[in-house]
């Protein structure tokens, strides 16, 4: 698929996607765009910082998986593309100042500095394909909608200024896809790996599964469990907790897509 695909459509290529991204000319959500390719979840953090959120990433491999990061002042990340430049390339940012979200914006030129550090982290869209290849039923595929996220009150394990609650996002599914689904997505621990908790919202502090922290809402139909997984989103949660004078993150659903291949990150 080209760069001047409408944004509606699904691009095979990840370097044509990212065109489109830096051009304007796609942002919605990226779950389903270029099957076989890896995405990843973005936070941007001042130097300083970098090695209490490596150290944080380390200890919560499964919400904080890390794919690559960039060195200070440089937003390319080439082990993940070689045309990657993760301040244009995203189609939704957050910028956060002292901790707090503050603005939503289309790119980071305007607010990037050279003392910036990437960190490019796994992303459950990489799993997906999977799943519908084992014949597992998507709603959110089915509703063309993002996947719904939730704040739980499973805690992280804390790393120096980084700490917070697990995010996690949610599937329905019956019970014999759940069982299926914990089977395929523990291959994939560079991607979040099996699910965290399925069944009662409650037990992981979820009050309302009608209403999500981030992304949409899905139908959940009778004889169906929710399954949860540890989400890429959880850096939003540590961010809080640091306070850096300035940070960014990627807007939820609105994912890097690497170069990567899905097979690559699989472990057999």
């Amino acid at each position: 698929m080209n760069a001047e695909s409408p944004k509606s459509l699904v691009y095979s290529e990840p370097a044509a996607l990212r065109a489109a991204i830096r051009a304007g000319k796609f942002d919605a959500h990226t779950s389903g765009q270029c099957p076989g390719y890896a995405q990843a979840n973005l936070a941007v953090l001042p130097k300083d910082y970098a090695a209490d959120f490596l150290r944080f990433c380390q200890l919560n491999p499964k919400p904080c998986p890390i794919l690559g990061m960039s060195n200070p002042g440089d937003p390319r990340i080439p082990a993940l593309g070689a045309d990657v430049d993760v301040s244009t390339d995203l189609c939704g940012y957050y910028v956060f100042r002292n901790g707090e979200m503050t603005e939503e914006v289309r790119n980071l030129k305007a607010v990037w500095r050279d003392d910036m550090v990437a960190f490019a982290i796994g992303c459950s869209f990489s799993f997906e394909e999977a799943l519908v290849e084992g014949g597992i039923p998507l709603r959110h595929f089915e509703q063309g909608c993002n996947v719904a996220m939730y704040r739980t009150n499973i805690a992280t394990q804390g790393a120096g200024r980084f700490g917070g609650p697990t995010v996690v996002s949610m599937r329905p599914m019956t019970p014999a896809h759940a069982i299926r689904a914990i089977q395929i997505t523990s291959r994939f621990p560079n991607v979040h790996g099996a699910p965290i908790h399925f069944g009662d919202p409650a037990a992981i502090g979820i009050k309302d599964i009608a209403k999500p922290d981030f992304g949409d809402a899905v139908e959940i139909r009778k004889g169906e469990v929710p399954v949860f997984w540890a989400c890429g989103v959880t850096p939003q949660s540590a961010i809080r907790a640091a306070k850096p004078l300035l940070s960014f993150t990627h807007k939820p659903g609105c994912m890097l897509v690497t170069d990567l291949r899905n097979s690559q990150l699989a472990v057999f």
